[in-house]
């Protein structure tokens, strides 16, 4: 017999343990049963719901009505056309190319199951194109000697040979109404996993069920050892939802279970009480705002205050809309922490944004940031930038000032996180576009504080997150979002721009940034690339003739050449791109916030938290090589100040295509949470809980990160109960093993990341 928690190489030897350990990371009996089929090949149906797609990979089962076998018109040999009652609305058609090899077994009346390529050839027919293909054994035979033989070809044949055994072919196995298809690898295919879950389910004991009876009950839910059953092995549809609901709960329990646990230990530090002060350096800034606040910037403001005052460690998302204003409600938060004699570090993810951000703050502050400066107001605090990259001499003055206390406000990159950092009193952390830095990242920096005392923490990020999706991926966070625009802020036009179609509007494109550019204005122009490197080996072997024609996308380094020289060369135009060094990129950054660039030729360094109001036109190269919520960001930099803006969409991407559809999706709409869910549809959930893993056995396989708020919810609120009388789930073991079992921890610092 088998438990859950047994190696695989005792249970199926070492030989299959092995192949599936380096194909799938199994190496448990659950691993292997958790690794859930990805379709069913159904009896009479395929496995679409719906007519399939192009080059869609379906499998049916259904009787030979029609066989005709064609001579080839190009080459010798013939064609079987084949035509397979389902007992759809009109038959499936299949085509076989070694027509001569295949007729005396592929031939009227008798039942098979194919599995092939699907290949639209009109509008309104399609068929399977050289399926593989299994001769099954028609329910009314009955003689033994007629089913030890295996007669098909490819996959099929060896799902066959899985369900063989000592006394022939299991003729019983092909009724099944539905036959499970899994994730497989070219070493590892699906036959080869079907035969080894068989045989693990045969000789699996009774599990101890992890979750108590009156929750299933209440739930409506199986026991885990009937859904890992059911979910390999159903008899009925019902069987497969209901094993589904399940495991989707299981997969949703054990996330929550972690974030609950990882809140927990947040929840159980101290952290320095930073209470508002009525008369300090956060009151002086208000009373200074040139505008008004919005209600939602208030409000936040409110919420961020009042976990500041406590002694328990704030643990906020701030997320907003390109433009919604977090930076000011992020200073307001650090100059209360000020005001309380501590310090606050701003963690970037690029020097441009952190030198940005420096600027900004400063520029907001005024006097109010220049402490120690001859001018500085009698409130006020010093802000300090740290960067990689700077001169030794500033960094070590830099340095200084955050060790002393000095320094209230210190803004950098990843250097803020090295040992040589040390902070006299920090009391917050704020992370800016908190998905580019991982959990581990932010301790490292909030463990900088003094013994005992861990910091608040505020991550902040201007990628709008679906309600689910920060349920699921930022549960050990509270939430805060802005949905309003400040006031001043100018609304965005956005239009595709088919160069191919009409090459004649990238032109005009140009035109439109001469306009602007006359009216004082300015514009930036993003490519997907920087260029060729400089430094890359010259690549070896023949060369495709892709490579020999040159790369499709237009590089930065060229377009400023080009722009420069021809449509633009009336104008100021500047290059800002990554392999710049680092004072090269700051002072075109000065240079454009300036007025001194009027267009700068630029790639993606200008994605976040690059704030020129003057700028009003941005035109996008190449922009379906860019995703939907990068597309946003960019868009982003445009429109904010009192003047509209205009985001022109430039690419060669074909009408009707998917990436024509995602550029039209995006030019028809400024709200970055529907454009959000639009995104995660159309990179698949598989790739946000990272591209890596899919497929492997610890994948989250069921649950929708999208679509399931309820589960998600119901998960949230069980696991937040279990751990608040449980931590570490000590009574609690079936729990702690299916939250390992379900979610590695690799898969939780991935989600901890998206």
């Amino acid at each position: 017999m088998a438990t859950l928690s047994d190696r695989l190489d005792h249970v199926l030897g070492v030989k299959a343990a092995d192949r599936l350990t380096e194909a799938f990371d199994m190496t448990t009996v659950e691993d292997l049963l958790r690794h859930y089929p990805a379709r069913y090949a159904t009896q009479g149906q395929p496995l679409t719901e719906e007519e399939p797609e192009e080059s869609a990979h379906i499998t049916v089962i259904g009787r030979i009505t029609k066989t005709e076998l064609r001579p080839m018109k190009n080459r010798r040999g013939s064609l079987l056309k084949v035509q397979l009652d389902t007992g759809a609305a009109r038959p499936i058609e299949a085509t076989f190319f070694n027509g001569d090899k295949v007729r005396y077994l592929v031939k009227e009346g008798v039942r098979a199951m194919m599995s092939g390529t699907v290949h639209w050839w009109r509008p309104d027919r399609w068929n399977l194109s050289h399926p593989d293909y299994l001769i099954l054994p028609d329910k009314a035979e009955a003689g033994v000697e007629e089913l030890t033989s295996v007669r098909g070809s490819g996959a099929l044949r060896g799902l066959a040979q899985s369900a063989k055994g000592a006394g022939g072919v299991d003729p019983a196995f092909f009724e099944r109404e539905f036959v499970p298809v899994y994730p497989a690898t070219a070493k590892v295919q699906s036959w080869d996993l079907l035969a080894c879950i068989r045989q693990v389910l045969d000789q699996l004991d009774p599990i101890d069920d992890p979750l108590p009876a009156d929750l299933r009950e209440e739930r409506n839910l199986l026991e885990v050892s009937d859904a890992l059953r059911l979910i390999h092995l159903p008899e009925h549809k019902l069987d497969i939802e209901k094993a589904r609901d399940r495991l989707r709960f299981d997969e949703a329990l054990a996330l929550q279970l972690v974030l609950a646990e990882r809140r927990h230990e947040v929840e159980g530090r101290t952290a320095p009480a930073c209470p508002p002060s009525t008369d300090g350096i956060a009151a002086a800034f208000d009373d200074r705002l040139p505008f008004e606040l919005t209600e939602g910037q208030q409000q936040v403001i409110d919420e961020i205050s009042a976990d500041l005052s406590r002694t328990r460690p704030m643990h906020r998302l701030l997320q907003g809309e390109v433009g919604s204003g977090k930076t000011i409600v992020a200073l307001h938060a650090m100059l209360q922490v000020v005001d309380s004699g501590r310090q606050c570090a701003l963690l970037a993810p690029t020097e441009v944004l952190a030198a940005q951000h420096y600027r900004s703050l400063r520029a907001m502050l005024g006097d109010l940031g220049t402490a120690g400066e001859l001018g500085a107001a009698e409130q006020s605090t010093k802000v300090v930038l740290l960067t990689g990259s700077m001169t030794a001499a500033a960094k070590k003055t830099a340095l200084l000032d955050a060790m002393t206390g000095e320094a209230g406000i210190v803004i950098g990159t990843h250097a803020l996180i090295q040992d040589a950092v040390e902070f006299f009193d920090l009391g917050l952390v704020v992370v800016d576009e908190q998905h580019r830095f991982g959990v581990e990242q932010r301790d490292a920096l909030r463990a900088k504080a003094k013994g005992g005392i861990s910091p608040h923490l505020l991550v902040m990020t201007a990628t709008p997150i679906p309600r689910t999706i920060a349920m699921t991926t930022l549960g050990d966070l509270e939430t805060s979002t802005l949905t309003q625009l400040p006031r001043g802020r100018s609304p965005i036009v956005s239009k595709v721009v088919p160069r191919k179609l009409h090459p004649g509007w990238v032109d005009r494109a140009w035109e439109r940034i001469l306009e602007e550019v006359g009216a004082g204005r300015q514009a930036y122009v993003v490519c997907s690339r920087i260029g060729e490197d400089p430094e890359a080996p010259p690549a070896k072997g023949k060369k495709s003739a892709e490579e020999k024609e040159g790369p499709t996308t237009q590089a930065a380094v060229d377009m400023y050449e080009t722009l420069s020289a021809g449509p633009l060369s009336g104008v100021r135009v500047g290059l800002l791109h990554g392999r710049l060094p680092a004072d090269e990129k700051d002072q075109v950054m000065r240079q454009f916030n300036d007025g001194a660039i009027d267009v700068l030729v630029c790639t993606t360094v200008v994605e976040v938290g690059v704030d020129v109001p003057n700028a009003t036109v941005m035109v996008i190269v190449d922009a379906d090589r860019f995703g939907v919520s990068q597309l946003h960001q960019l868009r982003g930099r445009i429109g904010r100040g009192k003047h509209p803006g205009l985001c022109l969409l430039v690419t060669d991407a074909a009408p009707g295509g998917t990436a024509m559809a995602r550029l039209e999706a995006v030019a028809a709409t400024t709200d970055g949470f529907e454009l959000s869910v639009l995104d995660l549809r159309q990179r698949r959930e598989g790739d946000v809980l990272g591209a890596a893993q899919s497929g492997t056995a610890r994948s989250l396989r069921l649950l929708s990160l999208l679509d399931d708020l309820e589960v998600i919810t119901a998960a949230q609120e069980l696991a937040r109960q279990v751990v608040a009388d449980d931590p570490g789930l000590v009574k609690h073991p079936g729990l702690a093993g299916m939250m390992d079992a379900a979610v590695d921890g690799e898969r939780i610092e991935y989600l901890a990341k998206s």
